[in-house]
């Protein structure tokens, strides 16, 4: 795995079920010697604690996640979904998470940021591929390593990364990030004295085709607003299937937690996943000839 932001990093395995997924998690997760990044915390056996009782767990609903620029189709699935959790004993409660709407304009600020320090070692020297065509001065060769090595968005994260860290405008936007950055964890830490997990939808709209925004990278980069408070604030998610949209493609259900509590949002999602079959379809039996995946 290659470090894209080491502040937002996080491996994290995929599953056909919650159970799976457990197993996977439990011998990934832990310290490890070789990775400063890890933290050295006690890792629970996670399958051994799928017993799909939610009873009494309280499930807050974020309005923010729920409003404006959210498909309908989404919006819908996902509140089958809570009102299915509801009914095996959840409760729902409303919360305010005023400040996750800067958490997408904060990710592509640090990010890019940390990127482009990630990425400067790969100069076909020390690390990475070497270029086709070497060309006779080191600046060429650099040039050549680079063009071939990297990707259009990733030489774009690159040059926003390294515009926001440069001299006089590193405290205009990288600090302010960090400092926005940490009014949304305290907000986060606020929310879990009154909820024990936090539901949203995973994305605004369903799967979107392979190269279908590539020419709007910002179109792209709002898949990313339902993800990225979580991942800012540096707590574990769970994505699991709820449903399909009209074109049947796939919506998911976001269980997020506190930190360090896998466990408890991997069980909600075994409560969902025990009710339901959505876990067991996949997109392609429900499409139309026209729209096979």
């Amino acid at each position: 795995v290659t470090s894209l932001a080491s502040s937002f990093d996080t491996i994290g395995p995929f599953a056909k079920n919650v159970t799976d997924l457990a197993h996977v998690l439990k011998g990934m997760a832990g310290a490890d010697p070789y990775d400063a990044t890890t933290p050295d915390v006690v890792v629970p056996d996670y399958a051994a604690l799928l017993n799909g009782e939610v009873k009494g767990l309280r499930i807050g609903v974020p309005k923010e996640y729920f409003g404006e620029g959210i498909e309908d189709e989404v919006r819908k699935a996902v509140w089958d979904a809570l009102h299915l959790l509801e009914k095996l004993g959840a409760t729902l409660h409303d919360i305010d998470l005023p400040m996750t709407k800067y958490a997408l304009a904060v990710y592509y600020v640090l990010m890019p940021a940390e990127l482009s320090a990630n990425l400067a070692r790969f100069d076909g020297i020390r690390f990475g591929s070497k270029p086709s065509q070497e060309g006779e001065e080191l600046v060429d060769y650099y040039f050549n390593q680079r063009a071939e090595g990297f990707g259009n968005e990733i030489k774009r994260r690159i040059m926003i990364g390294t515009y926001a860290i440069s001299s006089g405008y590193y405290d205009a936007y990288y600090t302010k990030a960090q400092k926005v950055r940490t009014k949304i964890i305290q907000e986060f830490e606020s929310a879990f004295q009154d909820v024990d997990v936090i539901c949203a939808p995973v994305s605004p709209f369903p799967a979107f085709g392979i190269g279908e925004k590539a020419d709007d990278p910002l179109a792209m980069y709002l898949a990313d607003v339902m993800t990225i408070p979580a991942n800012a604030a540096g707590l574990p998610a769970l994505s699991i299937p709820c449903g399909f949209s009209k074109k049947h493609l796939p919506i998911g259900l976001q269980i997020i937690g506190p930190q360090f509590e896998e466990g408890r949002i991997l069980n909600a999602g075994y409560a969902y996943e025990q009710a339901t079959d959505w876990h067991t379809k996949k997109p392609s039996a429900y499409c139309a000839d026209s729209i096979m995946i």
